[in-house]
């Protein structure tokens, strides 16, 4: 039996923003076997430090921790996401921030000893500027170097969610019920095909 817990923002927690249709917590339970299940601690609009506080309500009988964080963290920086080069310095700044807040959280999840994961955050968002783009790909150079330094896999949002049908109609930066699914088929190949004892950084798309 396998009790999947996740972490993080509305990339999991994505419910209100795909009314009527299943969210991604429900897929994966669907997804899953029979005699495994899924519980939701991330929570919509959540930041990289607020993991820690998931963590407190983990259950005794946790698996696997899948963590999926950040874009609120860059969201947070949207003055410097949308104004283009002009703010390369502050924008360097803000990189290197993020990747203190993260290193230091994803230690916090470790510690609990559990097969762990994390995903990149998605850039195929519907209207997002290339400059965006170019932006958000240092929040995911920090998560790949984390990834590779502990030895843990990797679901690549970039390469699952790459349609616009893949975002919600109600809010484009949160998943649609058909990127849910994507995501909740990730998570699911995570847990039955990676060697969680070998520490190998595989990317799951």
């Amino acid at each position: 039996m396998s009790h999947v817990i996740l972490l993080g923002d509305s990339i999991f927690d994505n419910g209100i923003y795909v009314p009527g249709e299943p969210s991604v917590v429900e897929q994966v339970n669907a997804a899953l076997p029979s005699d495994s299940k899924a519980t939701l601690l991330a929570r919509d609009g959540d930041v990289t430090s607020s993991v820690e506080e998931q963590l407190n309500g983990l259950p005794a009988d946790a698996t696997h921790l899948f963590v999926s964080v950040g874009g609120n963290d860059a969201l947070g920086y949207s003055h410097i996401l949308t104004n283009g080069p002009a703010l390369l310095d502050e924008l360097t700044r803000t990189f290197f921030e993020f990747e203190g807040r993260y290193r230091e959280m994803i230690g916090k999840v470790l510690s609990h000893g559990l097969p762990t994961a994390v995903s990149t955050i998605y850039t195929a968002i519907p209207d997002l500027e290339r400059h965006e783009v170019m932006a958000l790909s240092l929040f995911n150079d920090t998560i790949l170097r984390v990834a590779s330094n502990h030895g843990l896999p990797l679901v690549d949002l970039r390469l699952i969610c790459t349609e616009p049908t893949d975002y919600s109609r109600r809010s484009p930066i949160e998943p649609s019920s058909i990127g849910g699914a994507k995501i909740a088929d990730a998570i699911t190949r995570v847990i039955q095909q990676h060697p969680f004892s070998e520490k190998s950084t595989t990317i799951y798309a």
